[in-house]
């Protein structure tokens, strides 16, 4: 199966200290990475290093066939980042802040109604989002990743914060994505086990 996303012997420098060198993979359409690591490891510089968010010090990046560094707009137009920080803006309700990106990229079909009845968010949809608990935000991030109709989601610790249940909806969410073609990279203390094409790398 051709791969969509590719990297090659990647590499990241923090001051005289090498993060991680020579990290590579392929992921094809329904594929899932593990990364996992200790702390301070470089799992998160990995993952922004492939979202293009960062330049690393060696290596390559290609998402279908080209090289990120030449189609940045389009490459981060089919990916979708949950990170630490949820990254919505406070004084707005979880409506509007999914709103406000939905004119940012392609949805995925999926109705907000239904992604919020499944996260157990409609009770909130027109609280403001600071008011939100941590585990209510980290569910907001998953409607984000549900709503989002990109081809290939990033995934840093995905199970901060949230109760078994919530862990539960991730590898759910998560394996329906796989299962209609898309990608995913994990990095988390906790690994992923869903029924998938996965790969594991382990930074030091």
């Amino acid at each position: 199966m051709t791969a969509l996303l590719q990297v090659r012997d990647l590499a990241i420098v923090r001051g005289d200290r090498l993060l991680f060198g020579g990290v590579g993979f392929a992921l094809a359409a329904g594929g899932l990475l593990g990364v996992e690591g200790p702390n301070g490891s470089g799992k998160t510089s990995l993952l922004r290093a492939v979202a293009g968010l960062i330049e690393s010090d060696d290596g390559d990046v290609r998402w279908r066939g080209e090289p990120v560094r030449r189609q940045r707009q389009a490459y981060h137009a089919e990916l979708a980042w949950m990170g630490h920080r949820p990254g919505f803006k406070g004084d707005l309700t979880p409506v509007e802040n999914l709103r406000f990106e939905a004119g940012l990229r392609a949805a995925s079909g999926a109705t907000t109604d239904a992604v919020f009845e499944r996260l157990g968010l409609e009770p909130l949809r027109h609280l403001p989002f600071r008011l939100l608990s941590a585990g209510q935000q980290r569910r907001l991030a998953l409607a984000r990743l549900a709503l989002s109709g990109a081809a290939l989601w990033l995934l840093d610790e995905p199970f901060t914060n949230l109760d078994a249940g919530g862990r539960e909806q991730v590898q759910e969410l998560v394996g329906e994505h796989l299962a209609g073609g898309g990608l995913a990279i994990a990095a988390s203390h906790q690994a992923l086990v869903i029924d998938a094409p996965t790969q594991r790398i382990g930074l030091p």
